[in-house]
């Protein structure tokens, strides 16, 4: 299934290698974390789907008003991601909990579970990579949202904290 549901997303953004490259960046990171987390099958398998489809939403966003903010993602994004997941073969109940992960993934308070916290640190390191943050804003996430020791481990790691 996540086979499929990458192709699509591969597909989806055909001649856009920058968010091409940033889900799979993400998938990556995500894949690792809830590995390292020693998390269940179920919870692994929402996260690296969600990882995927996070930023399905931007396309959509972008046509409609040539940009789209983090708000907007959250917002626009699950309906197409139902619709990819359900082409994938994906469960209704993990369907479900994807969707809510990627009308979550900007929100970085009441994180309501390990398999969100782990999407959004994921997600967090390949932006501070990919946005040029400095050492002043990667601290402060790392400080205040990052959570989970594996996340924590990757974030000091790729950035060279202390």
């Amino acid at each position: 299934m996540i086979t499929k549901l990458t192709t699509s997303m591969i597909e989806y953004y055909a001649g856009d290698a920058k968010r091409i490259q940033h889900f799979l960046k993400v998938q990556g990171f995500a894949r690792l974390i809830a590995a390292r987390e020693n998390l269940g099958e179920r919870e692994r398998t929402i996260i690296e789907a969600a990882a995927v489809v996070h930023d399905v939403g931007i396309k959509i966003g972008e046509k409609l008003y040539g940009v789209c903010t983090g708000k907007q993602q959250e917002q626009l994004g699950p309906p197409m991601a139902k619709r990819m997941l359900a082409d994938a073969g994906y469960s209704a109940d993990v369907t479900e909990r994807v969707c809510q992960l990627v009308a979550r993934h900007h929100t970085y308070t009441d994180i309501d579970g390990i398999d969100l916290q782990i999407l959004i640190e994921a997600d967090l390191i390949v932006n501070l990579c990919e946005d040029g943050a400095g050492q002043g804003g990667i601290l402060s996430a790392y400080n205040e949202i990052f959570k989970t020791d594996s996340g924590k481990l990757m974030c000091r790691a790729v950035f060279g904290l202390k």
